[in-house]
C-alpha cells in the first residue's frame, strides 16, 4: 500500500528537520522532501494520502523498558493490550522486561513472547531476557540461546543482581554477543522495607524510606564493572543526583554505559506521595525537587540519553492496598509524549533533542535498526499535534490497567496517527 504524508513538519533527528513529504510504499520510506520526482508523485497518487499540515511527522517511538505481562500476569496487561497502549502512546517499538511468569530466561519464553506480538499486530515487541536463572541473582541464564531467540538486553529487573562476581560474569558473557546489560540500581539492603523516598517527607508520612544511596551503591558498582569488563551497561530509571553525576563522569572516561530517565521522574517529587497516594508509588521512589533537577540537567548535557516509561500495569484492587503493601509502578506508554514536550516547552531541551530521546537515542542504545525516517527504512511513524491540549482519562487508556498518578492532568502534545510497517496500527477519535 502506498501512503503520502503531505505537509507536515518532519524531524528526522540528525537527518532532517523541515516541511516536507514523506512517501510511503509496500511498508518502507521511499522519500522524504517537497520535490518529488515524477515517479513519487505518480506513486502517491495511486494511494492514500494524510494531511499533516501544521503537525510533527516523526519517526515511530522506541521504548527500551515496559512490562507487558504476559505470559503469567494477563490480569494486568497483555501482550494485545499493551502494544495497543504503545500505538496510542506513538511507539512503534517496545522492549519488555523479563518479570513474567515464567520468567523469561529461555528460548521458549521468548519465542511465546515474539508469536503473540506478531498476533497482536500492533508494535514490534523487542524481548528482554533475564540475566539469571529465574531472576534469582544466582546462577546465569543461557545468553547465548536468549540472544539467539531474539532478545536484545538482558536484565533482571526489579531484582537487582546482588553479587558483584555474577554481575561481573553476566557482562563478560554478554560482551560476547554486544549485549547491553541493563540493571535495576538498588542496594536491597539499604532498601530493605522502605516504600518511598527517605526523607522529610516520608518521616511526616511516618513511612519507611529508601535514601538515595541504595541507588548510588549499584549505580557505582555497575560501573567499576562495566569499566572493569568492558560490557555495555545499560541503567533503568536514573532517579538520583548522583547517579546522574557518576554517570557523567563515566562517560567522560570513556566506560560504554547509557542512562534512562522516566517521565514521573522528571515531572514530579516525593511531594506526591502526600495522602498515601499509591498511584505515586514505584521504584525507584519519587526523590526531591534537587534530583528532578538534576536528572533535567543530565537529559540537557547528554548524560542520560534515553527517555523511557517503565510502563508498570496493575490492577484497581492491587493499588487500593494500604501504602506499603501496594505493588510499585505506573502505566506510562500513553502519557509519555506531553510530559516530554513539556520539556521542550520548559526549555529543557529542544524539541530535536526531545524527539531524539524517543527515536535515534534508544534505537542507537540497544543496537536497533529503527528510529529513523530514511528511505529505505521500515515506515514506522508517528504523527502528532504538539499544540493539542487534553485532559488525561485513565478510562480512555488501552492499557488494561489505569494505575497512573496523572489522572485530571491538562497536557499539551497529542499523538494522531501510529504507523508500523506503513500500516495504521492506530488513529486518535
Amino acid at each position: 500500500m502506498t501512503i503520502l504524508i503531505q505537509g507536515g513538519r518532519v524531524i528526522d533527528p540528525g537527518r532532517f528537520d523541515g516541511i516536507a513529504d514523506v512517501l510511503i510504499d509496500d511498508g518502507k520510506i521511499v522519500a522524504v522532501g517537497r520535490n518529488m520526482t515524477a515517479e513519487h508523485k505518480a506513486r502517491a497518487k495511486s494511494g492514500q494520502t494524510i494531511d499533516a499540515r501544521d503537525k510533527l511527522v516523526l519517526p515511530g517511538f522506541i521504548d527500551l523498558h515496559v512490562h507487558l505481562r504476559e505470559p503469567g500476569f494477563e490480569y494486568k496487561e497483555t501482550i494485545l493490550t499493551g502494544t495497543a497502549a504503545a500505538a496510542a502512546g506513538g511507539f512503534t517499538s517496545v522492549c519488555c522486561m523479563p518479570n513474567t511468569n515464567p520468567v523469561n530466561d529461555s528460548q521458549a519464553v521468548t519465542e511465546f513472547i515474539l508469536d503473540q506480538a506478531r498476533a497482536a499486530g500492533q508494535a514490534r515487541v523487542y524481548p528482554i531476557g533475564a540475566i539469571t536463572k529465574g531472576s534469582e541473582g544466582k546462577e546465569l541464564a543461557e545468553i547465548g540461546d536468549l540472544h539467539r531467540a531474539g532478545c536484545v538486553a538482558i536484565s533482571d529487573d526489579g531484582r537487582p543482581v546482588m553479587n558483584s562476581l555474577v554481575m561481573r560474569r553476566a557482562m563478560e558473557y554478554a560482551r560476547a554477543f554486544n549485549l547491553p546489560v541493563i540493571d535495576h540500581c538498588e542496594d536491597l539492603h539499604l532498601a530493605e522495607g522502605g516504600c518511598m523516598n527517605e526523607g522529610l517527607v516520608s518521616t511526616q508520612l511516618g513511612l519507611q524510606g529508601i535514601p538515595a544511596a541504595a541507588e548510588d551503591v549499584m549505580v557505582a558498582r555497575n560501573l567499576a564493572l562495566a569499566e572493569l569488563t568492558g560490557a555495555r551497561l545499560h541503567l533503568a530509571h536514573v532517579s538520583t543526583a548522583g547517579s546522574v553525576r557518576m554517570v557523567r563522569e563515566a562517560k567522560a572516561r570513556g566506560i560504554r554505559v547509557t542512562a534512562e530517565a522516566c517521565p514521573h521522574h522528571f515531572t514530579l517529587t516525593e511531594e506526591a506521595v502526600r495522602g498515601f497516594n499509591t498511584m505515586a508509588k514505584m521504584n525507584p521512589p519519587l526523590r526531591t525537587w534537587e534530583d528532578v533537577q538534576a536528572i533535567k540537567d543530565g537529559l540537557k548535557d547528554g548524560t542520560i540519553d534515553v527517555i523511557a516509561t517503565d510502563h508498570a500495569p496493575h490492577a484497581v484492587q492491587e493499588k487500593q492496598q494500604e501504602f506499603a503493601a501496594a505493588p510499585n509502578g505506573i502505566v506510562g506508554l500513553e502519557t509519555a509524549l506531553p510530559l516530554t514536550l513539556a520539556l521542550v516547552e520548559e526549555g529543557v531541551l529542544s524539541l530535536e533533542a526531545a524527539v531524539a530521546k524517543l527515536t535515534t537515542a534508544p534505537a542507537r542504545a540497544f543496537g536497533l535498526d529503527r528510529g529513523t525516517l530514511a528511505p529505505g527504512a521500515d515506515a514506522d511513524v508517528t504523527i502528532v499535534d504538539q499544540q493539542a491540549t487534553w485532559e488525561i482519562d485513565p478510562a480512555r487508556f488501552r492499557s488494561k490497567s489505569r494505575n497512573t498518578p496523572f489522572a485530571g492532568w491538562k497536557v499539551k502534545g497529542r499523538v494522531l496517527v501510529t504507523l508500523v510497517g506503513g500500516s495504521v496500527v492506530y488513529q486518535s477519535a
